[in-house]
């Protein structure tokens, strides 16, 4: 039954990220006393470390045909774009399996179609929350590019951007005259590229989610740096949050938004889903000495050129490290490394290096559901590589699960209970 005019509740969403941020908001636009918890302080999340974009094509999953063939070879080379490694192949060789069985064609075709009707709608979803940032320049207007090494390159792109095509998306071949043209730093560098019209990326990734953060409070909005150590309940519903000083925030709806820290709640939700945090590596130069106009992707590199308002942030590089695992900032190295082969005159002083941990489900979706166990809790996390890009779609969806209205997508796909037949956590 809908409600399009819910009865105020006192809210808690664990997870102060673009997710958890985005779905405070959309709580609070209901009416909803939000309060949002996370141990961060605003903008130090994992969405930090990555390239600002919001990739709306970017729906085709990782498992792409003949992935299995390439794990061998990201155990042999830790230098390249996706490695694995050795010492986490066994805790991680369960989600890998459930991973290797979304690569066949049918099933590619049925995730970049799910995914879509999410993507579909994430600048209409963000108008409102920018609308009340008194920062107007948060979201930029450049298009987002891709160059490659040689035309194979871009001739092995060519049955995804197919896909994207007939999923409404569009992209536009350049070359090596248009590439010089719209990044001059590139000039000569670069004969076969692509520009994404419809992406765009944010001036700065750690100062977005830090505005959204501003508004919210600014609205009445609580957030608690404190982190979340046990759900309170009673019966079947979720009555509240003990945090790790021992002090309890009460809650009538309860949203979990924290990527891989939701792991931690999931006896008390009643979900056992494979969950993995993939590490991304990311270096920003506060001073580059080069200027670069647009995000580029370069896809031969494994990595992204982003520009922002604290500097270059040059990253994109994945590893399967394991749980837990210690961050190898050797994996940053090797792209400075290899973005110095572009753009030798680029200055690293000042360098800092950082690693996100996306929070990967075995088919590249996240999940977007109810608790199965706690009928006022929502599950909203494990959106890989676009958290940013769905964070206020996933508000919005959040809002609508909350207000029991029924939301615009069919939300089946992301279900919590989709892997209950595999099963485990990775």
């Amino acid at each position: 039954m809908n409600n399009p005019h819910p009865s105020p509740q006192q809210a808690v969403v664990i997870g102060g990220g673009i997710v958890g941020v985005c779905c405070a908001l959309y709580l609070q636009r209901d009416g909803h006393r939000v309060t949002l918890i996370d141990p961060a302080a605003p903008g130090d999340s994992t969405a930090k470390w990555s390239c600002g974009q919001m990739a709306v094509s970017e729906v085709i999953p990782l498992s792409k045909p003949g992935i299995l063939m390439k794990i061998p070879g990201w155990l042999l080379d830790q230098k390249g774009p996706l490695a694995l490694r050795p010492s986490a192949l066994p805790g991680i060789l369960p989600w890998f399996m459930r991973f290797l069985a979304c690569a066949r064609p049918s099933k590619i075709n049925e995730i970049a179609q799910d995914m879509a009707r999410l993507t579909q709608h994430v600048y209409q979803d963000y108008a409102p929350l920018l609308a009340a940032c008194p920062d107007k320049t948060l979201l930029g207007d450049r298009p987002i590019l891709e160059v490659f090494d040689s035309p194979a390159g871009l001739e092995h792109e060519r049955p995804h951007l197919e896909l994207r095509k007939q999923l409404g998306f569009c992209s536009e071949e350049l070359d090596g005259a248009a590439i010089g043209d719209l990044e001059p730093a590139l000039a000569g560098k670069f004969q076969h590229g692509l520009m994404f019209p419809d992406w765009r990326a944010v001036n700065d990734t750690e100062g977005f989610i830090a505005a959204l953060t501003e508004s919210f409070i600014a609205q009445g909005g609580v957030r608690v740096r404190q982190r979340v150590v046990k759900i309170d309940e009673h019966h079947d519903k979720a009555t509240g949050v003990t945090l790790a000083d021992g002090a309890r925030v009460p809650a009538e709806l309860l949203v979990i938004a924290a990527g891989t820290g939701a792991r931690a709640f999931f006896d008390s939700l009643g979900v056992n889903i494979p969950l993995a945090g993939i590490a991304g590596y990311q270096a920003v130069l506060p001073q580059p000495g080069v200027e670069i106009r647009h995000s580029v992707i370069y896809a031969d590199g494994g990595f992204c050129f982003a520009p922002m308002t604290r500097g270059l942030q040059i990253g994109g590089t994945i590893e399967f490290a394991g749980a837990n695992a210690e961050p190898n900032f050797k994996r940053a190295e090797i792209i400075m490394e290899k973005a110095r082969r572009v753009l030798p005159q680029l200055n690293t002083q000042g360098m800092e290096f950082g690693v996100g941990y996306r929070p990967f489900l075995p088919d590249t979706k996240p999940v977007i559901d109810r608790s199965p166990r706690l009928q006022n809790a929502i599950l909203a996390f494990g959106h890989g590589q676009l958290g940013l890009t769905l964070g206020a779609t996933t508000g919005r969806l959040v809002s609508d699960l909350a207000a029991r209205r029924s939301p615009t997508q069919n939300l089946s796909a992301f279900s919590a209970r989709r892997f209950a037949v595999l099963g485990g956590n990775a």
